[in-house]
């Protein structure tokens, strides 16, 4: 759903809208396992900068509830979480804020996105939140015993027969060294 600038200065435009697992690219990392709630309003807001020199800024107000997927971090298997995330964006046009020389911003700047062309996609809005709300390591359980490091076998579901090799030889003179203050 584009949520252009034009419709927005005649009126604030309200949505409540739901999104099919698939619908939204969140990259290969994460899945959606369920429906996409959202729903919420867009308005226009006018930055005053000057003298005839306005900004259409776009201020997006909602809330979305989901079920994401993504793999266990230790064994690969997939691990469901949900998503309910509330959100107040604002969006500037692109290039509005370019400035010739480098100069610091303050954290009230690093909240502000921005929109090219004539708007926004709903649909960029809500990926950008799902993913900002998704973990970044999950695991199926707390005792995942995960993959086994020579075959690949998940440890959780069956045992293999690899031996476990002893430390890396690199690490042998700090093994001594410990042994030492041990003793």
């Amino acid at each position: 759903m584009l949520i252009r600038v034009a419709d927005l200065q005649l009126h604030r435009l309200e949505f409540n809208q739901e999104f099919q697992p698939g619908a939204i690219d969140f990259g290969s990392e994460v899945q959606q396992a369920g429906p996409l709630d959202s729903n919420g309003r867009a308005e226009l807001i006018v930055e005053h900068r000057g003298h005839k020199h306005d900004i259409d800024d776009i201020r997006v107000v909602g809330k979305l509830d989901t079920v994401m997927e993504v793999g266990c971090a230790r064994c690969l298997e997939p691990v469901r979480f949900r998503v309910n995330r509330e959100f107040d964006l604002l969006y500037r046009p692109l290039g509005v804020d370019r400035r010739a020389e480098e100069v610091s911003i303050s954290e009230a700047d690093t909240e502000i996105g921005y929109y090219d062309g004539e708007g926004l996609l709903l649909e960029d809005v809500l990926r950008e939140q799902v993913l900002l709300a998704s973990p970044v390591k999950l695991i199926c359980r707390e005792e995942c015993r995960g993959l086994c490091p020579q075959c690949g076998i998940n440890l959780n579901l069956a045992t293999c027969n690899c031996q476990q090799r002893s430390s890396d030889p690199r690490w042998a003179a700090l093994s001594e060294l410990k042994n030492k203050l041990q003793s």
